[in-house]
């Protein structure tokens, strides 16, 4: 699986499986960090493997480490989400004071989520870029050899 397959596979996943404000959602949330911090380790892996010439089927190194940077981002915000989730989860909402006081942690979730969404559209975006082929130069001519310069023993 390519990296732009493996980015399509886990925002299919995360599009597939919502979170939700009880303990299947903090479930979710904490499976759709591991599947990002997993592709995140890849992305970054196969960036540093393209420092190395001649592996023509992976994208360039730049465009897989811009990948793995908004990878990155999309990492942190779902981390950022699990505060607000878990105080949505763990305290019950039972008055009118309560549920005012949660508006403020479904707003910081909401947030949360869809930056990480928007970091994940960035990091298949930035792997759909087009970028040219390095223009391959013919070998530098040899140098003449002159017969008057000695070489050193």
């Amino acid at each position: 699986m390519t990296v732009g397959e493996a980015v399509d596979a886990v925002d299919a996943d995360i599009r597939d499986h919502r979170i939700t404000v009880d303990a299947t959602g903090l479930f979710t949330l904490t499976r759709h960090i591991d599947l990002l911090c997993h592709l995140t380790t890849r992305t970054a892996a196969e960036a540093e493997y393209q420092l190395t010439p001649n592996i023509a089927a992976l994208p360039p190194a730049t465009t897989l480490g811009a990948s793995a940077s908004h990878l990155g981002r999309a990492v942190a915000h779902y981390a950022q989400a699990l505060t607000p989730l878990t105080a949505l989860t763990t305290n019950a909402q039972t008055t009118p004071q309560q549920q005012v006081d949660a508006l403020g942690h479904h707003n910081s979730l909401r947030i949360h989520l869809d930056d990480a969404g928007r970091a994940l559209a960035a990091a298949r975006t930035a792997l759909e870029a087009k970028h040219p082929l390095p223009a391959v130069s013919p070998p530098a001519p040899a140098l003449p050899h002159d017969p008057t310069v000695r070489r050193r023993a």
